[in-house]
């Protein structure tokens, strides 16, 4: 059904969408313009340079002196008898041949990390300008042998750029389905960033556990993102292509219908509201061309109408934990 629409509306849609979302963007970053002249200078320190490269036990007890938090938090330094145990794993580590493979194949992949430190000190001026208890973590990139992602905690930061290596590159994690590791390269990593960072601000009555309430909780993450992020493509935020990004838009009304003739927004099995907002390479319940995750989607449209037409700050949204308040204050329409 929703491919009925899509051969007549996608290319349409697209360049509406395109050409109302860059004069957006551009509006937002020249009104909030002044946010980034209070930037912080922070940098990104790379430790795969300084762990993948250090040949002695002395070598990595020294690294665990000068980066505590690092040895602490992300080493996990309390699951080994003392650090000499642990410098040993990670000179053992060192030492194979496919791991200071995949250091070499990050190290041609990230020359260096200028632009992602430009972009996350963007991310956290407009973050701070919103939020100003906001505490700016320090940052480190690492090579974690398909281990971690993203480490995100208040404190510190940790970008795994093995799993952000192109997606033709042999190197891939192998526990990841394709259309999730599709997700895993450069553009994605500070949006991810920021939408793990808005869970810190992302208030929910635990009370509410319909799938609206899922809805307008990932909604309100992809909101959040996309207000510090302005000029970043929704492809981004959510991880759809621009394909399937345009074709939600041109079956929006489609899209919204299956969620009310099947009386649907007040559900609670959880089995039923994964088929909408769980990870999948489609929404098969609506359509086997409709990308996994719409109910995110759907969400994201509501809470934008609603601070839209509520005109809320971005602090206030974000303490609203009344999902189906925000839903009925909304006004939310399926576009045309």
């Amino acid at each position: 059904m929703i491919k009925k629409y899509r051969n007549l509306l996608i290319l349409f849609s697209f360049v509406l969408l395109l050409s109302t979302s860059c004069k957006k963007s551009e509006d937002v970053c020249e009104l909030n313009g002044k946010i980034l002249n209070s930037l912080e200078d922070l940098p990104i320190i790379r430790l795969e340079d300084y762990f993948y490269t250090a040949e002695t036990k002395e070598e990595f007890l020294f690294l665990f002196e000068k980066y505590p938090d690092f040895t602490k938090d992300y080493l996990q330094l309390e699951l080994y008898n003392n650090k000499e145990e642990l410098a040993k794993e990670l000179l053992s580590i060192n030492q194979d041949t496919l791991m200071q493979e995949l250091y070499s194949e990050v190290k041609k992949n990230y020359v260096d990390v200028n632009q992602l430190e430009i972009d996350l000190n963007n991310a956290f001026a407009y973050i701070k300008y919103y939020f100003p208890d906001f505490k700016i973590p320090k940052v480190y990139t690492f090579l974690s042998g398909f281990s971690n992602d993203l480490y995100i905690s208040d404190d510190m930061i940790i970008v795994g750029l093995d799993y952000f290596l192109p997606k033709e590159h042999r190197f891939q994690p192998e526990e990841l389905p394709r259309y999730i590791a599709d997700r895993y390269e450069r553009d994605y990593i500070v949006p991810m960033i920021v939408t793990a960072i808005s869970s810190k601000y992302n208030k929910v009555d635990q009370n509410q556990n319909s799938l609206l309430a899922e809805m307008i909780f990932y909604g309100k993450a992809y909101h959040f993102t996309k207000a510090i992020l302005p000029c970043t493509p929704d492809d981004y935020i959510i991880g759809y292509t621009s394909e399937e990004v345009a074709s939600c838009f041109a079956n929006e009304k489609f899209i919204w219908s299956h969620f009310i003739e099947n009386d649907l927004l007040f559900i609670t099995n959880p089995f039923e509201i994964r088929q909408y907002t769980g990870e999948a390479p489609a929404t098969d319940v609506i359509s086997p061309d409709a990308p996994g995750r719409i109910g995110r989607w759907l969400g994201w449209n509501i809470v934008d109408d609603y601070r839209i037409n509520q005109d809320v700050p971005l602090d206030v949204l974000m303490e609203n934990q009344d999902a189906e308040l925000i839903f009925r204050q909304s006004g939310y329409k399926p576009r045309q």
